[in-house]
């Protein structure tokens, strides 16, 4: 245990154990309450998303954690980073899902028969044949719920499975009972048919949850494994990332990613910095300056010394944020959870209130458990189980129809509670993509050998310039061309010498610029001045104005510098903007706005934003945006237009309309059939009939989100911004 954590500033060790049986939000209650209750333990946060625990533990005796999870029927190992991904629960389910479907058609045909008059002999027959194909789908597909209900009851506790296994159990027992004795009726259609529909909701609601995978790994991948180090004599070796210690001299090539933090020791390059800072212009750095781990050296070589280990570097308090932020987002329990809690203890109760009743009142034990048998399977809880996961899928599947990727159930849910939207800039309300300003009045010809030297780049605006030239522009032939990291590109054709880039360098007379911007020189003459900006995403008017009309609350948080910001915020004609903010303070902001009971839906696409979307109530982001900003968000839109930021706000907030609508419909449907139960009206096949309808019921509303005649958000938006009048920010832009 001490080997395996990690040691904090404070003196406290930090240990992560992977709990791959956790499932909903009694396990995170159970876990955290028994883990936070040990001596030694200072806090325990559970990532339900990810199956993990972190805990933080002070003192020389590690508490017992891997025990004490062992007691509360929770099998848990050390976290490795280098674990299989595979989703082998999903695969049991689906396994036992084909099972349990294909015993419920071969058993209802047999039970046709029996319904159709077949003679004693027949029946008992086809009830010995039904009982021969039920066992082993029992055994197999039932383990599910029987695995969960008795790790439950070995601690005294109860879940939702208790129930279920207990009316399965009993159904299965009693129609063994009367098929040995030449009974008239045995219920193993129903057993088998209730394995069938219970699974269908686990499998669903899995597969909505499993969609959310962690951000953390996709951010370490982010991080190089390796890097070229100088030693003393200045051989040079290629050495794993977690093996280069503070001081080493770090190599690094034009194009790789910066793979620790360090101070530049020789060399000048431009930095893409805009995934991990928000910044959009290109960084110019030279000897002494400072880099961190995960920005991108685009023009020349680099020589760092590290001034940290990979532990400690940029991209380690990175995943440490994010970890963070996604374990207080698994502290939210989705609508499903909430509503099981009451679940188990009422069912219970009234299933063994019928059996006292009847027994005290007919004396027949057989007919008293087939009666509780009845309670237990008419309101086994295949509709409220279906409720949740049929309404998500449906709306995912309508979100996708937009554009519109949904990674986790839950995350839908909480969009339809927000009340705040906070956008990032760069590459969220912008493309982040520079582009050419006054294209068509620029001097041709200036522009073709512009883009001759832009084509020995990778500076962003070299590439802004060879996308506004295209093939139409006459390019000029160089007999040498050298790019010059920091400062630009330098082409020699005949005795002229033309460069491309900062006006300091490329001018004789660096007034000669103006306002600056990038120029071509000709001896140091000026040629031409070109000027970009980061282009606004398509719909970002729109998607702006339309949240506004939802009575919402808008800010931008960007890590951009404050002029570029308070500009665009200006054109947007949102007030509330905040610039030059590193991760840390985006998670923290939005933390604080969480404090003052905000419900925060954050939209940004960077590496910078990674932690704050996943500290937000629910996140989205573009397709365009960091892996790692992908993964972190709930939501990712696939097309360029931001105008699905409100079309996935309405589409989750009528599928929270269908939710309450099943979980109305789930209730009312026990309410009515329950007391015929009770009254002893119903067999146990009639109760799995009653159940069924019930679950198709909650599955034909969930389909009316799919077949609503309302006009598409994008139609609504449109013509209510035709409609009324340009605002000012609108008719500026």
């Amino acid at each position: 245990m001490r080997l395996e954590s990690r040691k904090t500033d404070e003196g406290q060790h930090v240990v992560e154990l992977a709990v791959p049986a956790m499932h909903c939000g009694g396990c995170i209650r159970r876990i955290e309450g028994a883990l936070n209750a040990l001596h030694g333990v200072v806090g325990a946060r559970v990532n339900l998303t990810a199956k993990r625990v972190a805990v933080r533990w002070e003192g020389e005796d590690p508490p017992p954690l891997l025990e004490t999870l062992q007691d509360l029927g929770y099998d848990a190992h050390f976290y490795s980073p280098t674990e299989d991904r595979k989703d082998r629960v999903l695969s049991e389910l689906l396994r036992a899902l084909a099972v349990a479907g294909f015993a419920a058609g071969n058993i209802m045909f047999l039970s046709v028969s029996v319904w159709s008059g077949a003679d004693a002999e027949a029946r008992d027959l086809f009830h010995w044949i039904s009982a021969a194909i039920a066992l082993p789908v029992l055994a197999y597909s039932g383990r599910i719920f029987f695995r969960s209900a008795w790790a439950a009851l070995r601690r005294g506790q109860t879940n939702m499975d208790v129930p279920i296994s207990i009316g399965v159990l009993l159904a299965f027992g009693m129609s063994l009972y009367d098929t040995i004795n030449h009974g008239p009726h045995a219920y193993f259609d129903a057993t088998v048919m209730l394995l069938f529909f219970l699974l269908i909701g686990r499998t669903l609601d899995h597969v909505m949850r499993e969609r959310a995978r962690s951000a953390v790994a996709g951010l370490a991948r982010l991080g190089a494994r390796g890097a070229v180090v100088e030693d003393e004599e200045g051989g040079r070796r290629y050495r794993p990332v977690e093996e280069i210690e503070v001081g080493a001299r770090v190599l690094v090539a034009a194009g790789e990613r910066v793979p620790l933090d360090g101070e530049i020791l020789a060399g000048t390059s431009d930095l893409d910095a805009s995934l991990v800072s928000g910044e959009s212009e290109p960084l110019t750095v030279a000897p002494g300056a400072r880099l961190q781990a995960g920005t991108l050296n685009l023009t020349g070589p680099l020589t760092l010394r590290a001034t940290a280990t990979a532990r400690d570097s940029f991209l380690a308090e990175m995943i440490r944020l994010m970890e963070s932020a996604e374990a207080g987002r698994g502290t939210y329990r989705r609508i499903a959870d909430r509503a099981s809690r009451l679940y188990a203890p009422v069912v219970h109760s009234l299933a063994l209130l019928s059996f006292f009743g009847w027994m005290m009142v007919a004396g027949d034990w057989h007919l008293a458990v087939t009666i509780a048998v009845a309670v237990l399977i008419i309101t086994c809880p295949c509709a409220l189980g279906l409720s949740v996961p049929m309404v998500q899928v449906v709306a995912a599947r309508r979100l996708f129809d937009q554009g519109i990727m949904v990674k986790d159930g839950g995350g839908l849910e909480r969009l339809a509670e927000v009340d705040t939207v906070v956008f990032d800039k760069t590459g969220t309300l912008t493309l982040g993509r520079p582009r050419l300003l006054e294209r068509n009045s620029l001097d041709q010809e200036a522009l073709g050998i512009a883009a001759a030297l832009a084509a020995y780049s990778r500076h962003p605006h070299s590439r802004a310039l060879l996308d506004a030239a295209g093939t139409q522009v006459p390019g000029t032939a160089f007999e040498q061309v050298e790019e010059q990291p920091g400062y630009g590109v330098e082409g020699r054709s005949g005795d002229a010498v033309y460069r491309l880039g900062l006006p300091s360098w490329a001018l004789t007379n660096e007034e000669d610029a103006g306002e600056g911007g990038t120029v071509l020189s000709r001896d140091g003459r000026l040629l031409a001045v070109y000027r970009f900006e980061d282009p606004l995403r398509p719909g970002a008017v729109e998607a702006v104005s339309a949240l506004r009309r939802r009575g919402l609350a808008l800010e931008i948080l960007s890590g951009d510098h404050p002029a570029a910001v308070e500009n665009l915020a200006r054109r947007l004609g949102i007030t509330e903007h905040r610039a030059a903010t590193r991760p840390a303070d985006k998670a923290a902001h939005l933390a604080a706005l969480a404090g003052s009971g905000r419900k925060v839906l954050m939209v940004g696409d960077g590496l910078n934003d990674a932690p704050a979307l996943a500290a937000a109530h629910v996140s989205m982001a573009p397709a365009n945006a960091a892996d790692v900003g992908r993964n972190a968000a709930d939501l990712v839109f696939l097309r360029d237009s931001l105008e699905a930021v409100p079309g996935a706000l309405e589409i989750a907030e009528r599928a929270g309309r269908l939710v309450q609508q099943n979980f109305a419909l789930s209730a009312l449907y026990n309410v009515l059939a329950l007391p015929f139960a009770v009254l002893g009206f119903v067999t146990p096949l009639i109760a799995a009939l009653a159940m069924s309808l019930s679950s198709i019921l909650v599955v034909a509303n969930a389909l009316r989100l799919n077949g609503s005649r309302r006009r598409s958000w994008r139609s609504a938006t449109s013509k209510a911004h035709q409609a009324s009048p340009a605002t000012a920010p609108e008719a500026a832009l």
